[in-house]
């Protein structure tokens, strides 16, 4: 199921980004990128609607999936 980001509190919404940019094995190329940069890299694509906010009702979890992988 898509969350509309619009519908979560600010502060949850950057919760959930964070804690996906800080997740082992989040690649951002050669140049490294400080944690406010990659936090505004996830928010700027999930406005976009390039990538999206996805409750699994199977692992009772959220997670961020580019708009492209998504299969419902």
């Amino acid at each position: 199921m898509i969350i509309p980001i619009d519908q979560l509190a600010s502060q949850t919404l950057d919760n959930i980004i964070e804690a996906f940019v800080l997740r082992e094995g989040t690649d951002y190329g050669e140049q490294e990128a400080s944690l406010e940069q990659k936090k505004q890299d996830v928010h700027r694509q999930l406005q976009s609607g390039n990538v999206l906010l996805v409750y699994s009702e199977l692992h009772e979890s959220v997670n961020l999936v580019p708009k492209d992988q998504f299969e419902e």
